[in-house]
């Protein structure tokens, strides 16, 4: 099992579908779940920090969890079957109910819970995904690595940009 983190939720314009991504903490794999209109603004919401005047179907199980003295410790991305992911909540007794993951994912975001996915559903559906960002921090760095004080002297020598990553 794998931590993972909620990257956010993406609109696939060419099949107007939503999906949920989330990321490896310690790794390069994003694993994108597709996911309901409903559950993508649930669990949009929760990332937003948005409180309904209302519970929403979400808020209410957390609430009834709470209500009967139960913690959610884990959630965990489990399986993917032809097709379909599968999730499990995993509370502090032990006991494991089958979950959507898009319904388990907007639980784990309002109540602090750890999210997991298996390495097996992580090698089937993960895409490794290389940061733009530490490659132009890396560029950057080469950059800094071939000049020294004297190029910044009037007439010293002209100073080229780093490569565009």
């Amino acid at each position: 099992m794998r931590q993972l983190d909620v990257v956010g939720i993406r609109l696939e314009v060419a099949a107007n579908q939503t999906l949920v991504l989330l990321r490896e903490v310690e790794g390069a794999r994003v694993l994108p779940i597709w996911i309901g209109a409903a559950e993508a603004a649930a669990i949009a919401y929760a990332q937003q920090g948005v409180v309904p005047p209302r519970p929403l179907t979400h808020d209410l199980l957390r609430d009834v969890v709470g209500a009967f003295g139960k913690e959610l410790t884990e959630v965990r991305i489990t399986e993917l079957r032809d097709g379909i992911f599968y999730a499990l909540l995993v509370f502090a007794d032990q006991v494991e109910v089958s979950a959507r993951p898009s319904d388990a994912i907007a639980l784990a975001l309002r109540t602090g819970t750890n999210i997991y996915g298996s390495d097996s559903v992580l090698d089937q559906a993960g895409i490794e995904v290389v940061d733009e960002q530490e490659d132009e921090v890396e560029a950057f760095r080469d950059f800094l690595d071939q000049i020294n004080p004297a190029d910044f002297a009037p007439g010293g020598p002209e100073i080229q940009p780093p490569p565009e990553v």
